[in-house]
């Protein structure tokens, strides 16, 4: 038996920094949501635990051997469950590394989706979501890949409504950027939670709320990587954008636009602009089917 999770890209629609905890952790509020752009993760039956790795972005995980999360999220289910055979694991890379966009989170919460389905257990969500918390601080957002409110430390997780239709264009100047640097290097105060009662119907409406919000580290991540001012300058220009902004720590910036078609035609404008960039268009999703 074989089993497929998607991986899908994680975008912080906002974020905001509202505090910090005695153990040096800050605390947010953010709205994330999922694209139908990312990664898979193909899983069997084996003795013991295996990972390949194949795809565009493959060469970045060469050195990530059992320190990688996709292994380390398969031992961590496998250890709560009390499963003693192991799993051949494979990673279809085509998101980039320490991006802002979740790839690596992602990738461990459709390893225990892939898995739960593998080994035929039964673990709901919210147990996922509390052994994911773990691995770090954006995996649990990860495990339904729907939208969501996130507060705490990223351990906070509510289901948002379902988002309007819209489509989403990535762009990331290839520049890795850790996410401990960019709160290392953030300075100022701290803001209030950014969330919002009703949902708009339309993706106008939700970049005109969006816009009312913003990211509060983008301004460190400029600061260590200053190509983000000019993605964020190139997005806000395309046709039919809506919003710009960073997502998560950075560096992948993405623009809304009405539809996907918009954004992929804003993609190729962009790409034949800036062919060493990553980019990639797709739509953003309330709710799909992660696994299967």
């Amino acid at each position: 038996m074989r089993v497929k999770a998607f991986a899908p890209a994680k975008v912080n629609l906002y974020l905001h920094v509202t505090g910090r905890r005695a153990d040096g952790y800050h605390l947010l509020d953010s709205l994330v949501a999922f694209a139908d752009v990312g990664d898979c993760i193909f899983a069997k039956e084996a003795t013991d635990f295996s990972l390949e790795v194949s795809g565009p972005e493959a060469g970045a995980l060469t050195a990530a051997g059992e320190d990688n999360l996709v292994l380390r999220a398969a031992r961590l289910l496998a250890a709560h469950t009390g499963i003693s055979t192991g799993a051949a694991l494979h990673l279809e890379k085509r998101l980039p590394v320490a991006a802002g966009i979740g790839g690596g989170s992602s990738d461990a919460a459709a390893t225990m989706r892939a898995l739960r389905d593998l080994w035929q257990i039964a673990v709901d969500d919210a147990t996922l979501r509390a052994l994911a918390a773990e691995l770090g601080a954006d995996v649990p957002a990860c495990i339904s890949g729907c939208a969501v409110w996130v507060g705490g430390i990223g351990e906070r997780i509510e289901l948002a409504v379902a988002l309007p239709k819209a489509g989403i264009l990535f762009a990331n100047p290839r520049r890795n950027l850790p996410t401990a640097a960019v709160f290392a290097a953030r300075r100022g105060g701290f803001g209030q939670p950014g969330r919002f009662g009703q949902m708009p119907s339309d993706a106008a409406g939700l970049g005109q709320i969006l816009m009312r919000r913003r990211n509060d580290l983008t301004d460190a991540a400029i600061g260590l990587v200053p190509e983000i001012a000019t993605v964020l300058a190139r997005l806000a220009t395309l046709p039919g954008a809506l919003l710009a902004r960073m997502s998560g720590s950075g560096a992948t910036c993405f623009a809304l636009f009405g539809d996907c078609y918009e954004a992929e035609s804003a993609g190729k404008i962009l790409l034949a602009a800036e062919p060493l960039w990553w980019c990639a268009a797709g739509s953003l999703v309330a709710a799909q089917k992660l696994s299967g």
